[in-house]
This record gives C-alpha cells, sequence and structure tokens, in this order.
C-alpha cells in the first residue's frame, strides 16, 4: 500500500507540473518519502493545490519541510503554492531556497522566473534567465526580450547576432533586430538636435522636438531632463509644468505635483506617452494615500478623452495590484460608464470582488451581468462561485452547470467549474459527484500540461 501511495503522489506532482514548459530535461528527482507523517502531509498538499485550496497545501508542505527542510522539492513546491495565490515575496525566498539545496534543476531557477515575471522585475529576471540559458539556448530570446524592456539596446542588438550567427531569426527576433536598428537611426536625429539647442538656446521647437523623439522612444526621463532645461531658458513657457511636476514630485509637496500634473494633462501640445508616464508617476506616488483622490479623479476625467486607452481601467488595474479593492472597484465603475460593454473591466471588476471575498457583491453583480452577457460561462462561474462561499451550495450548483454548457475549448476555466462543483457536491453530500468533478479536476489539470 505505501508503494502504491507514493507512486501516486509522484504522478500527481508530476502531473501538476510547473506554469512554464521546457525543451528538455527530466522533472526534479523522486522524493524519498520514508516518513508515513511526511508523505501523508506532501499527498494532502498536492491534492489541495490540485484544486487551488493554497493556504491549505501551504500548511501540509510547511510540515514536511518541518520534518525534512533540506528537502529542495518540497521548498519548490511550496513556491508553486505561493506563486498561485500571488504572494510573491514568499514565493521568491521558497524558490531561492530550492534553488540553493539544488541548483542543478532547472525547475527550481524557472519558478524564481516565474516570480519575477509575474511582478514584472525585468532586472531579476536577466540573471535567471542567464542561469537558464544553460540548461535550453532557445530562451536567449527570453533575455533580447528582457534587454529591450530595460533599455538595454546594445547588449539586445549583440546577442540577435549571436543568434543570427547560428541559425535563423525567428519572426519575433526579426522584428526586434529592425526596431533596434531604427533606433540607431533616431540617434542621429538626436544629435541633431541637441547641437541645435546648444546653437540657439532660445527656440523652443527644438526642445519641443526632442522631448517627442525621447517620448517615442520610451525614454521619458531624457525628455524630463530636457523639459528643465527648457523651464530655464524660457521659463514663460507652457511646458516648464513638465519640470515643475517633478520638482514638486521629489520635494515630497503632493499637492502642488498634482496640481502640475493637471496642467501637464491638460496641455494639448504634451505627448500621450508623457501624460501617461506622470500620471504613473503620481499613483504611485499617491498609491497609499487618500489626500489627492479628488485631483486622481480629475486626471482620469481629463485623460478620458483619449480613445485609444480606456485610463479608468488602467488606473483600476494599477490598485488592483496593490490589493487596494475599494478603489479598483471606484476606477472600474468609472470604466464601465465610459465603455458598458467592455469585458475586460467587467471580468476584473468580478475579480476584485473575489479578493476583496465581498460574495453577496460578487454575486448580485455577476447576475446583473448575466443579463448583459447571457452566453458567457465566466459569469455563470462568479455566481457560483460567490454562492458556494455563501454556503448556497443548491443554488451554486444551478449557476455552475448552467454556465458549464456554454464553455467552449477553454481547458482551464472548464477546470475552475469542476473545482467549484466538486466542493459544491462535496458540501451537499454528494460524494459521488464531487468524486466525479474531483478526477475532473485531475484529468483537465494534465490536459492543460500537454
Amino acid at each position: 500500500m505505501r508503494y502504491i501511495k507514493s507512486i501516486q503522489i509522484l504522478i500527481f506532482l508530476f502531473s501538476i507540473g510547473t506554469q512554464t514548459t521546457f525543451y528538455a530535461q527530466t522533472n526534479p528527482d523522486d522524493i524519498a518519502l520514508v516518513d508515513d507523517f511526511v508523505e501523508n502531509n506532501f499527498y494532502d498538499a498536492i491534492k489541495q493545490r490540485a484544486i487551488e485550496n493554497y493556504d491549505k497545501a501551504i500548511i501540509a508542505i510547511q510540515k514536511c519541510i518541518d520534518k525534512q527542510p533540506n528537502t529542495a522539492a518540497f521548498h519548490y513546491e511550496l513556491g508553486k503554492n505561493y506563486l498561485d495565490s500571488k504572494q510573491y515575496a514568499e514565493a521568491e525566498q521558497a524558490f531561492q531556497k530550492a534553488t540553493e539545496l539544488d541548483p542543478s534543476q532547472r525547475w527550481y531557477w524557472n519558478g524564481l522566473y516565474d516570480v519575477y515575471y509575474a511582478t514584472k522585475d525585468y532586472q531579476k529576471s536577466i540573471k535567471i534567465v542567464q542561469k537558464l540559458i544553460e540548461f535550453d539556448e532557445h530562451l536567449k530570446e527570453d533575455l533580447v526580450s528582457l534587454y529591450v524592456y530595460t533599455n538595454q539596446k546594445d547588449k539586445a542588438l549583440q546577442l540577435i547576432e549571436e543568434i543570427e550567427s547560428k541559425a535563423v531569426l525567428s519572426a519575433n527576433m526579426e522584428y526586434y533586430k529592425l526596431r533596434l536598428l531604427e533606433d540607431s537611426k533616431s540617434n542621429k536625429d538626436e544629435r541633431a538636435l541637441i547641437t541645435a539647442i546648444i546653437k540657439n538656446p532660445k527656440s523652443e521647437q527644438n526642445y519641443i522636438d526632442l522631448m517627442a523623439l525621447y517620448s517615442q522612444q520610451n525614454r521619458e526621463d531624457k525628455a524630463i531632463e530636457v523639459a528643465k532645461d527648457l523651464a530655464i531658458e524660457i521659463p514663460n513657457s507652457e511646458w516648464s509644468s513638465i519640470s515643475l511636476f517633478k520638482l514638486y514630485l521629489n520635494e515630497d509637496n503632493g499637492t502642488a505635483a498634482a496640481n502640475e500634473l493637471l496642467k501637464v494633462l491638460e496641455n494639448p501640445k504634451v505627448t500621450l506617452g508623457l501624460k501617461h508616464r506622470f500620471l504613473n508617476e503620481f499613483l504611485i506616488y499617491s498609491a497609499n494615500s487618500t489626500q489627492y483622490d479628488s485631483q486622481l479623479n480629475r486626471a482620469v476625467d481629463i485623460l478620458s478623452d483619449d480613445k485609444t486607452i480606456n485610463v479608468a481601467k488602467e488606473v483600476a488595474k494599477f490598485y488592483y495590484n496593490k490589493r487596494n479593492y475599494e478603489k479598483t472597484s471606484f476606477f472600474l465603475e468609472k470604466a464601465l460608464a465610459n465603455e458598458p460593454n467592455d469585458w475586460e473591466s467587467v471580468d476584473l471588476l468580478l475579480d476584485n470582488l473575489v479578493n476583496a471575498k465581498n460574495y453577496e457583491e460578487l454575486g448580485n453583480r455577476a447576475v446583473i451581468f448575466i443579463d448583459l452577457f447571457p452566453s458567457q460561462p465566466k459569469l455563470y462561474y462568479f455566481a457560483g462561485y460567490a454562492e458556494n462561499k455563501k454556503q448556497n451550495y443548491k443554488q451554486a450548483i444551478e449557476y455552475l452547470e448552467t454556465g458549464l454548457e456554454f464553455v467552449v475549448e477553454d481547458i482551464a476555466l472548464e477546470r475552475y467549474f469542476a473545482i467549484q462543483l466538486a466542493e459544491a457536491y462535496a458540501e451537499s453530500g454528494n460524494k459521488k459527484k464531487s468524486d466525479y468533478y474531483v478526477s475532473k479536476v485531475n484529468e483537465l489539470t494534465n490536459q492543460l500540461k500537454k
């Protein structure tokens, strides 16, 4: 019986896999589960993670670590649960411990890469991808992308040339190569404008053209430096608000910075790139305060005329990542007022209500949105999820089974339905149905990893 259970544990572990697919190398070494206590808890951790009960999985795997602290695979499993539950700092720590205990396993390094990519920490991602290239040279393309994201263009172009010397470039690498070569041409235009400013520092247009060039290249820091020079040479220029905004922000004068921000946003000559950059900076500055909410709301309203992007939705995403549920909902409501049929805003609003554990509002809003999008399965999922949390299991089953009929070729979503149905039937005392959906969860998990 011990042998069979151990095999089941290993099959379950390897069927879960990691978030990123690799070309080679087997999974980490089999774990010698010779302790009943460790074996039972490890099996429970795997089972709980399969149905997304991450808190319970973390408790179970931590018990294994307490007994066998030097088993790298346990720390790796802990990291996966923290990552899936978006506890990134804890996930990073767990994966780092796994790599320290066994640096030969690429899966552990990939766990760190997943964390840094999810948190957009591209500088740390670079170091990990450089390590992963030792296992798989195909990841050099990832490294090129990271160099581009971090504005290390010379390194990106050099690596592309290295890849091209050994193989035909992919379409993505061809795109990067052309873009980087175009940037090289822009450098000549940059030098010409800088020379023109030195020769005639009172000509406002040269400053404006140089700021526009930097903005096109996503080099807003350089554009701001030019704006500061402009404010010194031509103090009455309407562009001086750009440098004043930065100055007040650096001096921690939030009220003055907010006022200058509004001036920048209302200036039709300032590029949208700079406007969005400044709004982002003010968002970061005021993230943990309510003092500037009125100015922030006004800023979003000013930019709402921009039809290329739903600014309210982007601000909502910022607060969503900050886990500020109240402000996320507030700006999503603004976004939906601008675009009532924007499905992404609807989806994000309901997901935010899940994170806020506001199950009453989640259920109410999901039902309202079902009237607008009657064939959208995720709405039935959210409605069923809310009823499960409110222990209305019969109602949950009705929503979930109805919504499941609308799921078409979406294995991940079907799996979420199965998780909720397994729970609803289990709590309703229907073990047969619950077992069926638990097996369905495992089946769908395996399909996702193929």
